[in-house]
């Protein structure tokens, strides 16, 4: 067995069911998800439809490099939306969505040899982050070291924390904009930061934007910077040691196609490439020509968007009421502090002040939310999510606001 298995850490919703696992829901109320962040949107017809009209895609075996039409409707979308002109051949490639990619990269990446001297290569992730950063890391035989979320900067991740000398083994960082869980969208002046620790220092720079898509205004200026229109503003043309990571789960409702695609760097996607070929890793075809309709199409996007935007007005009032919480730049979650008056409750009940919350919030309102602290790990002596709750805004309107109004009346109720 392999024993860097060994290494990896229970995921935040298995956690989360063992924490819960004695509570007794308040079965009063209907249950009310806002833990698990899988977009409950219906998916565009047009969408369905291209996929039942494509089966006879099944008779034929996947090429890994994806069909040319695919990668040409990504790279329209990437010079519609960043105004980039990519190679279709070269610098994208269909990936079967930004999770399995985001782990695989970490393989094609990391050289376990190097800098044994000081402990091995090293991954640097934010803190929050998205835990298949770690588990990536992990099983690549790097070692994790974790750049904490700062308040005072909207939930920034300082990089600045970071000493030169853990850059100087570093091989990857993981920088994900919008953040999970915060929100957060790096502005240019922090990737110009990145890419000159990247040049010095020769690491890549894995670019995770599944929450691209979903912000709260339309028009010139609205939608987040991505990390590869960064680099072409500050003259990177090349994007090297640069990947983007992007999806159709969230921006088209369809997690189950399991469908999105990376782009950047062209000798580094050859060599990803090379690996996904070894790894049985291509889409099938009628994943592949639904995903070409869904990348072609807008109108369905800024619906979605429109959706997420009147359940953040409607919500983030009602709960800045009680919590100190505040519209995230983008994506669509809510990172809500706990009141600290409920401290002594949760250290009586032996748990942290978020999980605390977490399992008296299901008792008594069964409303689900997932304790920020299982989304990050202790660096520098404090965990950036211990307090703190992850809302994921993905249900229906009426649900979400529902789920506000209790969350509200709990805290009232219990002050």
């Amino acid at each position: 067995m392999n024993p860097l298995l060994s290494s990896l850490q229970p995921y935040p919703f298995e956690r989360l069911r063992g924490l819960t696992k004695g509570v007794q829901a308040n079965p009063a109320l209907p249950a009310i998800s806002l833990g698990i962040g899988e977009p409950k949107h219906p998916t565009p017809d047009f969408i369905k439809q291209a996929l039942t009209d494509s089966l006879d895609g099944l008779a034929s075996y996947p090429a890994t490099a994806g069909e040319p039409a695919l990668r040409e409707a990504c790279a329209a979308w990437m010079q519609r939306r960043y105004g980039l002109a990519l190679d279709p051949a070269t610098q994208i490639l269909p990936v079967n969505g930004s999770r399995e990619a985001l782990f695989a990269l970490a393989q094609v990446v990391i050289d376990p040899t190097q800098h044994r001297e000081s402990g091995g290569p090293t991954v640097v992730s934010p803190n929050p982050f998205y835990q298949i950063y770690e588990g990536a890391a992990l099983l690549s035989g790097a070692r994790v070291v974790y750049a904490n979320s700062d308040p005072a900067r909207n939930f920034a991740a300082d990089w600045g924390a970071i000493p030169e000398s853990t850059w100087a083994t570093t091989q990857l960082l993981f920088v994900c904009s919008p953040g999970n869980p915060t929100g957060a969208v790096m502005p240019l002046e922090e990737w110009r930061k990145l890419f000159e620790l990247s040049d010095r220092h020769g690491f890549v720079i894995a670019s995770d934007e599944c929450y691209s898509e979903i912000y709260f205004r339309e028009g010139d200026g609205a939608a987040p910077l991505g990390g590869l229109q960064a680099a072409a503003q500050l003259g990177r043309s090349d994007f090297r040691k640069l990947i983007m990571l992007t999806s159709l789960s969230k921006r088209s409702n369809v997690p189950g196609m399991r469908s999105g695609f990376v782009a950047g760097d062209a000798a580094l996607i050859k060599a990803f490439l090379l690996y996904r070929t070894y790894h049985g890793s291509a889409m099938g075809p009628a994943i592949q020509r639904a995903s070409v309709a869904a990348w072609n199409d807008e109108a369905h996007v800024v619906a979605n968007r429109a959706l997420y935007r009147e359940k953040f007005e409607r919500v983030t009032p009602l709960l800045a009421e009680v919590m100190d919480v505040a519209l995230p730049d983008a994506g669509f979650y809510l990172w809500a502090a706990v009141p600290e008056r409920f401290a002594p409750q949760a250290a009586a009940a032996g748990l942290s002040l978020d999980e605390w919350f977490t399992c008296e919030l299901l008792a008594q309102y069964n409303v689900a939310v997932l304790p920020g602290s299982y989304l990050a790990r202790e660096a520098q002596g404090v965990n950036p999510g211990t307090g703190r709750v992850r809302m994921a805004l993905v249900a229906g309107v009426d649900e979400c606001v529902e789920a506000a109004q209790r969350i509200r009346s709990f805290i009232q109720a219990a002050a």
